[in-house]
């Protein structure tokens, strides 16, 4: 069942291309989670997806608006829906992670969420948060301007939302379910996508290539995401510039660009100026990959297609991609990104910091009773923060916090690592093996947080994209090696930061985020690398309730999917 508005609104659309849609009335959304079939790489197979289709259906809202979306699961198991980079203030029943927020929207059952939109202005996206659900179930939000507003550059022609994904033949959940099981990485993936199909580099593929028709001399907007399981990307057009305005719903000085490297769970909004030959072009995106771990090593294609009378190319022009561990290259592009930081978008960097987190991420190991696991050693793969290894538990923690249940969480999640040594060099084996557990930290309303994110070279370490629910936050400095308390700070850029919802750690370096802890309730934070995240890189902050009505968690839904075990 397709969107619907409460009242009307006017949505013209041209050829492909999503135009305006002038609107004041609250949204309402029907969607229905179903096991679809669908024919990728030679084979048949059935995926759970949403109205059928993948990727989902998008949502479209302006600036500040306020959406319901019912979703009815006659699916096969539980599932819930995270609004990635939706600050939802105050409001964290409606944020989605399974047993953070919520519990499990079971088969046959219903939910509706409520999604606040607040400063929120570009392109963010939506996904399944129970398990590896969201390979498949998965869609677009665009958040335009506020009526009465506008871009802070010329508007686009038209615009075309780009989702990268992952495509497995096998069964997702057995993918992770298996890989849980033995203890070894998970199988990769068998192709990436651009908008549900993996181009003609793939086989049985190239008939269903995805092509983006365009006018020459034209400017047109895309909104790429990157909803790729496990690998970064590396994307870009054939003889075209990329202008990229946007990342993660905050305007950014412009960066004109030969290619981008965008991590899972980024977004970002690219210009692209049709002023070539009118012909055909590639547009690809293929893996980065920092570390010595698997990934899936083919790039993923479409086709932008100018619009006239010319003869097809008989070789259609390809980009010039940097090669999959050009470190290089994808330091040059996000080093160049800045927050736009204007008088009609300014930015409020805090400085008065009252609350210091030095936090390590790390790929670990579990020991496994007489070496039967097939990870490292013989053990199984795990990952932490700060040494903990995240357990979800059965009850959702924000239904724990806010009743008040005992022993489901703890509330003593440590502000510096158990250990402090040469985190990007020697391997202490001590630290090796985490513990494990369902550790929160308490945040004061309204005090400045500051995060160092300290990479390890433990087991197998690569680039890190750290994502945070429920805020965005300035990623105020970068750097390799080990943070310096010293000389670090010294190096921070407090004047145009980038604002985001998911940064890269970089690989065997830190990465120091600022924000200030304004929105009451429970917060999920953890790797966007969708292993990393299984194995337990994950934490919770809880940030306790301010002094007025505005400053204090919302009281819950009349219905929340109940627990197994509430």
């Amino acid at each position: 069942m397709a969107g619907f508005n409460k009242m009307g609104c006017i949505l013209t659309a041209f050829l492909g291309f999503m135009f305006l849609q002038l609107c004041s009335a609250t949204r309402y959304y029907d969607w229905v989670l179903t096991e679809t079939n669908f024919t990728r790489l030679c084979s048949t197979k059935s995926i759970l997806t949403v109205n059928g289709g993948f990727p989902g259906p998008p949502i479209q809202v302006h600036k500040g608006e306020t959406i319901y979306v019912n979703i009815h699961n006659q699916g096969l198991y539980g599932v819930t829906i995270h609004w990635h980079g939706v600050k939802q203030p105050r409001n964290p029943w409606s944020d989605g992670p399974e047993n953070i927020t919520q519990c499990p929207i079971q088969a046959g059952s219903n939910f509706t969420y409520e999604v606040v939109f607040s400063s929120e202005e570009g392109t963010l996206w939506w996904h399944a948060h129970s398990d590896w659900t969201r390979a498949t179930v998965h869609g677009a939000i665009v958040v335009l301007p506020a009526a009465g507003t506008t871009y802070p550059f010329a508007t686009p022609y038209a615009q075309q939302t780009i989702i990268l994904a992952s495509w497995f033949k096998a069964d997702v959940m057995e993918v992770i379910n298996s890989a849980l099981a033995t203890g070894a990485d998970p199988k990769t993936s068998d192709a990436f996508t651009i908008n549900g199909q993996p181009g003609d580099l793939y086989s049985c593929s190239k008939a269903s290539t995805y092509r983006l028709l365009v006018d020459y001399g034209k400017t047109y907007m895309l909104r790429i995401i990157n909803a790729i399981m496990n690998e970064e990307q590396f994307f870009a057009i054939a003889n075209h510039n990329l202008t990229v305005v946007t990342q993660d719903a905050s305007y950014i000085k412009p960066i004109t660009t030969p290619y981008i490297m965008i991590t899972p769970g980024q977004t970002m909004d690219v210009l692209v100026t049709t002023n070539q030959p009118r012909s055909h072009y590639y547009m690809a995106s293929t893996a980065y990959i920092d570390g010595n771990v698997p990934y899936h090593n083919c790039t993923t294609t479409a086709i932008l297609q100018y619009r006239g009378n010319y003869s097809t190319p008989s070789i259609t022009p390809f980009p010039n991609l940097p090669i999959h561990n050009d470190t290089t290259a994808a330091d040059n592009f996000t080093a160049r990104v800045k927050s736009l930081a204007s008088k009609a978008h300014p930015i409020s960097v805090p400085t008065n910091i009252t609350t210091r987190i030095y936090m390590t991420v790390s790929i670990n190991e579990r020991i496994c009773a007489n070496a039967s696991c097939a990870g490292p050693d013989n053990n199984a793969i795990a990952a932490s923060l700060n040494n903990i290894s995240f357990k979800i538990p059965s009850i959702d923690i924000l239904q724990a916090y806010y009743r008040g249940i005992n022993g489901v969480f703890q509330g003593n999640f440590p502000s510096n690592p158990p250990l402090f040594y040469n985190f990007t060099g020697e391997v202490v084996n001590s630290t090796k093996y985490p513990t494990f557990g369902t550790k929160v930290k308490f945040l004061k309303y309204g005090e400045g947080v500051e995060i160092i994110f300290q990479g390890t070279n433990l087991v197998a370490p690569e680039n890190h994209p750290m994502h945070l629910h429920g805020f965005s936050f300035y990623l105020v400095g970068t750097g390799y090696g080990n943070f310096n308390k010293t000389t670090s700070p010294k190096t921070y850029n407090l004047v145009d930061p980038p604002e985001a919802n998911t940064i890269g750690v970089p690989k065997n370096g830190w990465a120091t985020i600022r924000f200030v802890a304004d929105n009451p309730g429970v917060w999920f934070m953890h790797c966007h690398l969708e292993r990393h995240a299984s194995w337990g890189m994950d934490t919770v902050f809880i940030v306790r309730n301010g002094n007025t009505k505005e400053s204090k968690l919302r009281p819950p839904p009349a219905h929340m999917p109940p627990c197994s075990k509430s």
